[in-house]
């Protein structure tokens, strides 16, 4: 029985200080299966092979049902499906409605905001209507920072927001907007 078998049933039998031992033991070989996994994921994960193995970790051996493991190959076949698992569970959220669902990522860097000068007016207008109905803060935002003139603390200050979160919404705002007028406009330029 090797070293590993024998912590496992340890910690099958309530043994404390087993869990502990048995990390330094398999990580090496529980990162290097991660590593395989992450490997075959589409790029811009948020998750890596390091927190993958932790959360693996974690499930299998600090469950509230002790888990029973007839040998170091099934300690590794139960780590591979709760890695798979993981994986899937990131998978579906990235889809949801929560997570953006169907909406591609961009970085903001990669879009061009909408600027203060030569802007058109309605067209902004149009668009600011279609972000109020799908997120009022982030429309009044603008609204205040655009139309008003405020900065981003003192927008943050009349909308009782954290200047943080109103410097978060005025990016994404003025991002989505300009995205929205060059779809409204169909030929990439807003106001033409």
């Amino acid at each position: 029985m090797t070293e590993v078998t024998q912590i496992l049933h340890a910690i099958e039998h309530g043994a404390p200080q087993a869990a502990s031992q048995l990390l330094p033991l398999v990580y090496d070989e529980l990162r290097q299966l991660a590593a395989r996994k992450m490997a075959r994921e589409s790029p811009g994960q948020t998750l890596d092979a390091t927190a993958l193995v932790h959360e693996a970790y974690v499930r299998l051996v600090d469950a509230i049902q002790v888990q029973s493991w007839n040998s170091r190959g099934h300690f590794f076949a139960a780590a591979a499906e709760a890695m798979r698992r993981i994986l899937v569970e990131r998978a579906r959220h990235k889809q949801s409605l929560k997570a953006g669902g169907k909406y591609n990522r961009l970085d903001l860097s990669d879009v061009p905001a909408v600027v203060d000068e030569d802007v058109d007016l309605l067209g902004l207008n149009e668009a600011l209507e279609k972000l109020e109905q799908q997120d009022k803060r982030k429309a009044e935002v603008v609204k205040l920072r655009f139309f008003a003139g405020l900065t981003i603390e003192e927008a943050a200050e009349m909308l009782g927001i954290a200047v943080a979160t109103a410097n978060n919404d005025w990016a994404f705002a003025r991002c989505w907007l300009r995205l929205e007028m060059e779809a409204d406009h169909g030929d990439g330029a807003p106001g033409h």
